[in-house]
């Protein structure tokens, strides 16, 4: 029996390949658009996927304040912070985060479903770019356009 074709293979950080893509996020439900762009910042659609390297491509997100969520989300739901004072539990809705900085309800909903570790906070901060409106800056790295309906 030949071992050599059982060897498992494990991604190096200088050689993986990322690609760029743009989502576009109008009328998309924000759970789902983050779930399927939290998979391929980290890297799961890839077969070289390695949990311990930042195998993950970026993805650029536009039109973000244009999310949609459903039911009464919009006003039912709460973001929870504490300033680091006594009564200092401060609540917001998304309604009212989405007026003051369209992209934060997107990028704490992506930010969630990432690793809570090192890793995950460099796949936040370098893969992933969140824009308010269709305009955005990264046209020199020739990024796809991605349909969100594929990915599984």
């Amino acid at each position: 029996m030949n071992t050599l074709s059982y060897k498992t293979v494990s991604a190096k950080p200088g050689e993986v390949e990322k690609e760029w893509y743009v989502v576009d996020a109008t009328d998309q439900v924000l759970g789902r658009l983050a779930s399927r762009v939290a998979l391929i910042l980290r890297g799961k659609t890839k077969p070289s996927f390695t949990p311990h390297v930042n195998t993950g491509d970026h993805v650029i997100i536009i039109n973000a304040e244009k999310v949609r969520l459903t039911g009464n989300k919009m006003q039912d739901k709460q973001y929870v912070r504490h300033t680091g004072y006594p009564g200092g539990q401060r609540i917001t809705t998304p309604a009212e985060l989405l007026k003051k900085n369209p992209i934060a309800v997107v990028e704490k909903a992506v930010k969630g479903m990432l690793p809570k570790n090192r890793l995950g906070r460099a796949i936040y901060s370098k893969n992933l770019h969140v824009y308010a409106g269709s305009e955005h800056p990264h046209e020199a790295q020739k990024p796809k356009k991605l349909d969100l309906n594929t990915i599984k």
